[in-house]
C-alpha cells in the first residue's frame, strides 16, 4: 500500500493497491497504521466504505458473504477491501463462539467507523471503551445467529436489486430502530420497504430460529394489532421459518387462533435463500394451513399511510441504505 506522499495505481473500486492474497479469514494480528482521526483517514475511504460503516452501525454485524452480496462483485475483492479497512482501524472482525463448527467471519464497527456514523447522524461519538464493550458483547451474544439470519433476508433483497433495474430496497431498518420509531409498541426483527416495477410494499420481519414455542411466535401479532388500532401502519408481518414443516405448523396455529386482524405472510428459509422477493410468500388468512398460492413480495397487501406519532410514513431518499452510492 502506498503512503500519503505516494500515488496508487488505478484499481477497481474497493480493491487494494497491491495484489491480494487468497485467504479465508483476515490476519489475526492487527497492523495499525496510526490513523488517529477521520480527517487523517478520509482520503483513503470511498462511498462504499462509508456505506459499510452505516450498515454495520444499524444492523450490528454482517458476514463477509453478506457484504459481498450487497456491495461487491467478487468475494476476493470484498475480503481484500475489508482487510484494508480493518488495518486502517475503520472496522473490526470476530468469530462467534460456536461448538462443532467454525462460523464465518463477522464484521462489526471499530472506533473510527463508530465515530463517523455517530457524527454523521448528529450524535455524540462513542468512546474507545464503549466501542470495545459493544464489540465484546457481540462476540459472546447468543443471538448472533438470529441477527445474521434476519439481516440475511434484507441482504438477499439488496442482492436481487443489483440484478433488477426496476427494483430497490428503499428502506431497511433494524428492529430497534423500527421499534423506537413507533414508541416501542412492537419488537420486530427488521423493517423494509421494497419497490419493484412501480409498486411498493412495506413490511415487518419476524425471523424465527425455532427456539420459541409456536404459541409465543403467534402471540407476537397482538402487539402489531394494538399498533394498528393506535393509527400505526397496516403493513404485513412476514414470518420466516427455519423449515417447511415449522411453517406448516405455524400456519395451523393461525388457522386455529386467527391473525388478530393483521396481514400475515409466511415462508421458509430455503425459499428465502433462493429469492426473498420472489413468489415464496403465503398469506395466512385463517381459512386453512396450506396456501393455495404463493405471492411475490411486492404483491402482498400494504398501505403506505401518512406519517404520525405511530407511523413513519413512506420511505424517503435519505433512508435508502445505499444512498451514498447513488450518483448525484
Amino acid at each position: 500500500m502506498s503512503n500519503d506522499a505516494g500515488t496508487t495505481r488505478h484499481a477497481p473500486p474497493g480493491d487494494i493497491s497491491r495484489p491480494g492474497v487468497m485467504r479465508s479469514r483476515p490476519s489475526p494480528h492487527p497492523q495499525p497504521l496510526g490513523w488517529a482521526s477521520l480527517r487523517a483517514l478520509a482520503r483513503r475511504l470511498e462511498p462504499r466504505d462509508y456505506t459499510i460503516a452505516h450498515l454495520l452501525d444499524e444492523h450490528r454485524t454482517l458476514t463477509t458473504d453478506q457484504i459481498t452480496a450487497a456491495l461487491f462483485t467478487a468475494t476476493r475483492t470484498c475480503r481484500n477491501r475489508l482487510d484494508v479497512l480493518r488495518r486502517l482501524g475503520f472496522i473490526a472482525w470476530f468469530i462467534p463462539i460456536r461448538r462443532r463448527r467454525r462460523p464465518a467471519t463477522h464484521w462489526i464497527p471499530a472506533l473510527l467507523s463508530a465515530r463517523y456514523t455517530a457524527l454523521a447522524g448528529g450524535r455524540r461519538p462513542p468512546t474507545a471503551r464503549a466501542v470495545r464493550e459493544l464489540q465484546d458483547r457481540m462476540v459472546v451474544s447468543p443471538l448472533v445467529h438470529h441477527t445474521v439470519g434476519a439481516n440475511g433476508v434484507f441482504i438477499g433483497l439488496l442482492a436481487q436489486a443489483r440484478t433488477r433495474p426496476d427494483a430497490r430496497l428503499a428502506r431497511w431498518w433494524s428492529g430497534p430502530t423500527m421499534s423506537a420509531t413507533v414508541g416501542n409498541r412492537i419488537q420486530p426483527d427488521g423493517h423494509g420497504v421494497w419497490r419493484e416495477d412501480g409498486h411498493t410494499v412495506s413490511f415487518y420481519l419476524e425471523y424465527d430460529t425455532g427456539t420459541e414455542t409456536l404459541s409465543t411466535v403467534a402471540g407476537k401479532l397482538r402487539a402489531y394489532r394494538t399498533l394498528q388500532d393506535l393509527g400505526g401502519p397496516y403493513w404485513p408481518v412476514l414470518f420466516v421459518l427455519p423449515s417447511r414443516l415449522r411453517e406448516h405448523n405455524l400456519r395451523q396455529r393461525f388457522t386455529a387462533t386467527g391473525t388478530s386482524g393483521v396481514i400475515v405472510a409466511t415462508t421458509s428459509q430455503d425459499r428465502v435463500d433462493v429469492d426473498p422477493a420472489g413468489p415464496i410468500w403465503a398469506l395466512a388468512d385463517g381459512t386453512g394451513p396450506e396456501p393455495a398460492l404463493r405471492w411475490r413480495l411486492v404483491e402482498l397487501p400494504s398501505e403506505p399511510g401518512l406519517p404520525g406519532i405511530f407511523h413513519p410514513g413512506p420511505a424517503t431518499p435519505e433512508q435508502d441504505p445505499l444512498r451514498l452510492l447513488i450518483p448525484p
